[in-house]
């Protein structure tokens, strides 16, 4: 069986304009993200792509030969090209797997994907997150303790205005008070897309290992499946409805 080949894309522009960032992911949070990965069993090949890359890191060549994509965006949403979304998109309904990472929750393409707002609360004071695994049986909790505690974080509150998630792995509280919907699970058309939330670029999420082993995890869940191509549309009956 062939490995899995990843695409990180990021959106690399809080890297290049945020001294605070650049300290934590000198290298940009989506080759942190693609440095563990790179190791992992099942993995064939990894992937950087970034907003300031040619045709914005979303060619169809690179697109065609990527099984799970993970998306990390914040900042430059609006700047995601419509036609390249439409690509990702297309992709996905065709078995691609999407990994969306924390403010990817306003990407187009995640919205474009779940046709709502996904608008949420939110408070950046570094508090406290635990992230509670209310689904210990999904592949995306394999290897994981009961609770991954997280000391400093942006805060995300309820309600987030996504449609009902098909599985629910995660659950986040909040020191001050709030809880989350942290991970997320649906399909859409042949492919698989799970949201997850921790990833604020000001703390060192990335660096945690439980965090690395859960996107590691949903990357193993979303790839491809096998599935062969989709009838629909006019068909011929299968069996004789004509009495004949």
């Amino acid at each position: 069986m062939a490995g899995i080949r990843v695409m990180v894309w990021n959106e690399g522009v809080h890297e290049r304009m945020d001294e605070v960032v650049r300290s934590i992911y000198p290298d940009g949070m989506g080759r942190q993200i693609a440095r563990y990965l790179e190791f992992q069993t099942g993995i064939d090949s990894v992937q950087v792509s970034e907003l300031h890359h040619p045709e914005q890191g979303l060619a169809h060549e690179i697109l065609n030969r990527t099984d799970v994509m993970t998306w990390w965006g914040h900042k430059a949403h609006a700047d995601v090209l419509d036609e390249h979304v439409a690509r990702v998109h297309a992709r996905v309904l065709d078995g691609m797997g999407l990994i969306v990472l924390h403010s990817g929750h306003h990407s187009k393409i995640f919205r474009k994907l779940m046709g709502t707002s996904c608008d949420l609360k939110w408070r950046d004071i570094g508090e406290r997150e635990r992230l509670w695994v209310v689904d210990p049986g999904h592949p995306i909790a394999d290897g994981l303790p009961e609770y991954i505690e997280l000391p400093r974080v942006e805060m995300y509150g309820e309600h987030f205005d996504i449609p009902q998630p098909e599985r629910q792995v995660f659950v986040s509280w909040f020191q001050g008070g709030e809880v989350f919907r942290s991970g997320c699970c649906w399909h859409r058309g042949k492919g698989k897309i799970f949201y997850f939330r921790p990833g604020h670029e000001t703390y060192p999420i990335y660096h945690n290992e439980q965090v690395l082993r859960v996107i590691y995890n949903a990357v193993k869940w979303a790839a491809p499946s096998g599935v062969g191509s989709i009838r629909r549309g006019n068909v011929e009956a299968i069996e004789d409805v004509n009495g004949e």
